[in-house]
């Protein structure tokens, strides 16, 4: 499995084949003597941002927090043994509705979208 072609930047779906988001990055586990063992995979901008450089990755997790609350100053991780299956989109056995992955979300479409006449 080449991880790059086949995991990064995938449609990441939960139990239900709701759509979560993309895979951003990769956690591997560095272990002495052995390979390299992927343990999760991370989804949202602080992830997106940190591939640019490290100042872009502090600098959006710096505002998540202030936006959102410290929970939300790290990236969305979903550990590799929930992964089930790894074709068009990645499949996990993960029930979004129990995450906070769809806070941002939520909040834009209580508090901007929601004020939008006609919306």
């Amino acid at each position: 499995m080449d991880l790059l072609r086949d995991l990064l930047d995938k449609q990441v779906v939960d139990r239900r084949q709701v759509k979560i988001g993309k895979v951003d990055g990769l956690v591997a586990e560095l272990r002495h003597g052995k390979p390299p063992r992927i343990v999760a995979v991370e989804l949202g901008s602080i992830t997106l941002a940190r591939r640019l450089g490290s100042r872009p990755g502090r600098w959006v997790a710096w505002l998540a927090a202030r936006l959102g609350g410290e929970r939300h100053a790290e990236p969305h991780r979903i550990a590799w043994k929930k992964v089930r299956n790894i074709g068009v989109d990645i499949e996990v056995d993960v029930d979004v509705r129990r995450a906070a992955i769809f806070d941002w979300q939520d909040w834009l479409r209580d508090h901007i979208i929601g004020r939008i006449p006609g919306a």
